[in-house]
């Protein structure tokens, strides 16, 4: 896929464009917690975008996050994506979970994403996001990290696969962050490696003793994220 987000020629010119919303829906099923639904001729695609409590402040940046093949909104180990949402968004970073139209279509995939990118920085006020995916899902996070490179501060990836990963030297010099289980039973922790290679830089952070869900290394994961984000994400 020479163009993830359909910006070719005669062809949508914003991921929000490109998804073609016939409606959308929206709820608040907390004061931070927000359902929104888009109604498309390709699928639903779903969001759960936790905002920031009204008395804190606004922070530059935002986090937009995305499942493996299967889809899915908790993301890898304990419900990884639900805890950043919770504790990131309460120290003024918007974060947004997707849930695909399409699980394990690259193209449409790379446009929810994208979109949900683009929500972020239009909806939630945020100048740039992080983008993070598991399994499946890194390599829609790298691509889209490529497409909208300009409007991305940083990209993670948890047992990302290798396919679907070709263009990640267009990640120039974007924060790039890999975690991969040594014992990942579906893909190997050298497809973390093979990636980081064709990005030509980043850090693979090796997990031991630890499979494709990441479900032994929480803490491990979270210690390094810690470091890792703020730069990222919060005002200097």
């Amino acid at each position: 896929m020479d163009d993830p987000l359909g910006t070719a020629g005669h062809a949508p010119t914003t991921p929000l464009d490109a998804l073609q919303v016939m409606a959308s829906s929206d709820v608040m099923l907390t004061p931070t917690l927000r359902h929104v639904e888009m109604y498309t001729m390709r699928g639903l695609l779903t969001i759960l975008w936790h905002e920031p409590p009204e008395d804190t402040p606004r922070q530059p940046g935002a986090l937009v996050l995305c499942g493996g093949a299967m889809g899915g909104l908790l993301g890898p180990g304990d419900a990884m994506y639900h805890r950043l949402g919770v504790e990131w968004s309460a120290r003024g970073v918007p974060v947004l979970r997707v849930s695909y139209r399409r699980p394990n279509d690259l193209d449409h995939c790379c446009v929810d994403l994208a979109a949900a990118a683009q929500l972020a920085i239009g909806g939630a006020g945020a100048d740039k996001v992080v983008l993070m995916g598991h399994s499946f899902g890194g390599a829609v996070a790298v691509r889209v990290g490529v497409g909208l490179n300009d409007m991305v501060s940083g990209v993670a990836t948890f047992a990302t696969q290798s396919a679907g990963c070709e263009l990640a030297g267009g990640l120039q010099d974007t924060p790039f962050l890999l975690f991969h289980g040594e014992r990942d039973e579906i893909l190997p922790p050298e497809a973390s490696d093979m990636v980081r290679m064709i990005a030509g830089h980043g850090e693979v952070v090796r997990l031991p003793g630890d499979g494709h869900l990441l479900a032994k290394s929480d803490a491990i994961i979270w210690e390094r994220l810690e470091e890792w984000l703020p730069p990222l994400v919060l005002a200097p």
